[in-house]
């Protein structure tokens, strides 16, 4: 029974790492454009849902994960282009009450989209079948594909870091959250860098859509559930740090996705077993916002937060 249960329990911890690497891609993104640009972008998750739609249909045409995957970088990059360049780039000088209105009316231009051109049902897309089956991890067999999920995020986490703190493009990147007028008085083009920026954000979140669309069913309004916890993981890490959304998602998908697995287990022996299934996987909800409190209540600048730069 003892081994069963580490078994399970190292089961879920890879499962909160594989859901965690998931909400790193989109808060990597996030963090970017709210963090960086100092813009409030609510419609983020629909640029996950849109590559999450993206890449299915691809995949279902092609029959090639990698082909779909291939096509949606520029894919995303485009729209991710044609958002900011017809609705966003306006409003980076204005209030943030305007740029949550913008981009609260873009979540329901592109549920409303989705539908249309998808239909009100789940579309479904497979794991392909070159990442079917399983790998030894621990000692314990470990789905294939889930495990190339968390693999993928650590490589576009690492090449974040790079991108961010040991190019010049990253430099220019820093430089322009703080001192944007100075930069642009060197004759950096900012309009041009932000652009660029919200692109790559584009991209980070339709990577996530494409690896979450063969566990989890594409359809409709996908995207403002992990948009709240993508906005969890930002406050826990700290707002503009790439290093703590990284930190912060691994955080946030090992707590919720364990607590799931064993507060019902917990609760079991001291309420009914009933009781205890409900109970615990509302409070595993629970726990990340509670942690999110915790944290604002001890460090509101997040757990690592962005480093003073002069």
């Amino acid at each position: 029974m003892v081994v069963v249960n580490l078994a399970l329990f190292v089961i879920q911890a890879l499962n909160g790492l594989q859901l965690g690497i998931l909400l790193f891609l989109m808060a990597a993104g996030l963090t970017l454009v709210f963090g960086i640009m100092n813009f409030v972008n609510l419609a983020h998750g629909s640029l996950y849902m849109m590559g999450a739609f993206i890449a299915a249909t691809l995949y279902n045409s092609t029959g090639s994960f990698l082909l779909a995957a291939a096509a949606l970088v520029p894919a995303m990059a485009l729209l991710g282009w044609a958002v900011e360049w017809v609705a966003l780039k306006r409003l980076y000088n204005r209030d943030h009450l305007d740029q949550v209105l913008a981009t609260f009316g873009l979540i329901l231009f592109f549920n409303e989209l989705a539908r249309m051109v998808w239909g009100p049902s789940p579309y479904y897309m497979e794991v392909p079948e070159f990442l079917l089956g399983t790998v030894n991890l621990f000692g314990i067999n470990y789905p294939l594909y889930r495990a190339v999920i968390i693999v993928t995020g650590l490589l576009v986490a690492l090449g974040c870091y790079v991108l961010i703190h040991r190019t010049r493009v990253g430099m220019l990147i820093r430089a322009g959250a703080t001192h944007s007028t100075m930069v642009g008085a060197l004759g950096v083009n900012i309009g041009r860098l932000n652009t660029g920026l919200f692109m790559l954000g584009a991209v980070l979140a339709g990577l996530a859509g494409l690896l979450a669309g063969p566990i989890l069913s594409v359809q409709s309004g996908m995207g403002e559930p992990i948009l709240i916890l993508t906005m969890v993981v930002i406050v826990i890490g700290g707002i503009g740090s790439i290093r703590g959304a990284f930190y912060a998602s691994l955080i946030v998908g090992v707590v919720d996705t364990v607590g799931r697995t064993l507060l019902p287990t917990l609760l079991r022996g001291l309420m009914e077993r009933s009781s205890a299934d409900i109970a615990g996987p509302a409070l595993a909800s629970m726990s990340i916002y509670i942690l999110m409190a915790i944290v604002l209540a001890l460090k509101p600048q997040g757990l690592f937060p962005v480093r003073n730069r002069t």
